[in-house]
């Protein structure tokens, strides 16, 4: 822990605030012996407390869903650091990108109404588009391998608001007539234009808002009171603000790093994708609401749901329908979301387990340590996850061990997925942690090297670094596999002028 983490981690946590806690039907064992429940309880606590510690987090939610119950509602901290506010089980988090597995769930609500169909093309719900993005389909838009121009890049840097642009219709018009990214279905891009459009099909085949339809086809039948779309425009009641450590402002270096207010717009049309706020036991109540077949009609539509999409060549991407954390690992599959670096839910089908974990620290990436959360209700989830036995073991050693390290847990059948791998490394690379983010890059070339985007993600990180030879040679060797890189072609051009 660095010792700005420990100065500000101590001055809340030292006033920890309320914690409630319930086991349901679904607890421990009858058969376990008296004080291991107690033990165990005492045992996680501690676990979340470090956690909190060791990340700086100001205040916490965690839920766990177990055989159909909340067995777990705790709350940690301060929502509101200016006024000591302490959290509670009411308390309500920015959410961000979690809201694109709501989104998953209308647009299968959509498919089993009859209403549309995944294969389609946008074109046969959304109108005057460019001619690039009109074969685009359904699915391809949920698993962002659409190519498409990201809406972001016409919008403020700072805020994600619409600055000069005057309306949403002037963004919209703008995006449109950026460029494709790439071909449709060849690479994948996390992107916003996706669900922009996805909220379109929405408010069109439902003749209203999708703000309306997500109340009263998910949040209405789940029971879901404090859940409600915003941004820090809004004036949201137990709202806990987010925050964040800087180490520069107004683009100068601080002496030792700052906790910051963050604040965020969320225009309507992008609220599909990142404009919702909830609590962990609301989140809680939707997983069982969802599971138990209160959202969707059938298992198969489920089933879809938590599919990943394919590219053209019939890889699987690795996105499911809305849901962005995907372990289809032999034993304990998991699929859930994160959100905004702060908050995050894995569900596990096959244990009939979900935890949900939401923090108003921004860079706090709660994905990081959920699965170990959900190992202290069955200790093997960890234990299975390659890259929590990872993680866990570079903790101790060090990142420089990475590749040695990873040569022993494939002993143990655990190889870390090469998608998953990347977005750890690039969750470590935007704490400020480069040097442990390039091992992490330079471990999966070492894991995959007939991927070209391994060597694009590690040029990144030399880029990062100033190696800017490392960089070159990285990201044309990314291109040499794969000409249409255009991240790389936008990378070289860039170093090429700054050579000069």
């Amino acid at each position: 822990m660095t010792a700005h983490r420990l100065r500000i981690a101590t001055c809340f946590l030292g006033l920890v605030a309320t914690l409630t806690f319930s086991f349901g039907q679904s607890g421990p064992a009858p058969s376990a012996r008296p004080g291991t429940a107690k033990k165990s309880v005492d045992s996680l606590d501690r676990f979340l407390r470090a956690k909190m510690s060791q990340l700086s987090i100001p205040g916490m939610q965690v839920a766990v869903v177990q055989r159909g119950q909340l067995v777990l509602n705790k709350s940690y901290g301060f929502a509101n650091l200016q006024d000591s506010v302490p959290v509670t089980h009411k308390s309500i988090f920015a959410i961000n990108s979690c809201t694109k597995a709501f989104t998953g769930v209308a647009i299968m609500q959509l498919v089993e109404d009859g209403k549309l169909d995944l294969s389609a093309p946008i074109s046969r719900y959304v109108d005057d588009l460019p001619a690039d993005w009109q074969p685009i389909t359904i699915k391809q838009l949920l698993t962002h391998v659409s190519g498409l121009p990201d809406i972001l890049r016409v919008l403020s840097p700072s805020t994600g608001g619409l600055a000069d642009l005057g309306s949403e219709e002037a963004a919209w018009e703008k995006v449109k007539t950026r460029p494709m990214d790439f071909r449709t279905g060849e690479q994948f891009s996390y992107n916003q234009t996706n669900y922009v459009l996805l909220g379109k099909v929405i408010d069109r085949l439902r003749s209203k808002p999708f703000a309306q339809v997500f109340s009263e086809q998910q949040f209405q039948p789940a029971g879901m009171k404090n859940t409600v779309f915003g941004d820090s425009r809004d004036v949201i009641p137990h709202f806990a603000p987010t925050y964040s450590i800087k180490n520069s402002l107004d683009g100068k270096k601080l002496s030792e790093a700052k906790l910051t207010n963050n604040y965020a717009e969320f225009p309507a049309s992008r609220r599909t994708a990142s404009g919702l706020n909830s609590t962990a036991e609301d989140m809680a109540h939707w997983i069982i609401a969802l599971q138990q077949g209160k959202l969707l009609k059938t298992k198969a539509a489920l089933y879809t749901l938590w599919t990943p999409g394919t590219y053209n060549n019939g890889s699987p991407t690795q996105w499911a329908l809305g849901w962005g954390l995907t372990k289809f690992r032999p034993k304990h599959r998991a699929v859930g979301m994160s959100g905004g670096g702060r908050s995050a839910f894995l569900v596990y089908p096959d244990d009939d387990l979900a935890v949900v974990v939401l923090t108003n620290l921004g860079g706090s990436s709660p994905e990081n340590f959920i699965e170990e959360l959900a190992g202290y209700f069955n200790p093997d989830i960890p234990q299975s996850d390659p890259i929590t036995a990872l993680r866990l073991q570079l903790q101790k050693r060090g990142f420089e061990q990475a590749i040695p390290v990873a040569n022993e847990l494939k002993k143990r059948n655990l190889q870390p997925d090469e998608n998953e791998l990347n977005d750890w490394a690039y969750r470590v690379l935007s704490s400020g942690q480069t040097n442990e983010a390039l091992e992490l890059f330079k471990l999966n070339v070492s894991l995959y090297p007939e991927s070209w985007n391994t060597y694009d993600s590690l040029a990144e990180g030399y880029e990062r670094l100033g190696n800017h030879t490392l960089a070159i040679e990285n990201y044309k060797r990314s291109l040499a596999m794969n000409p249409n890189n255009t991240n790389a072609t936008g990378h070289l051009k860039k170093l090429a002028q700054v050579s000069k």
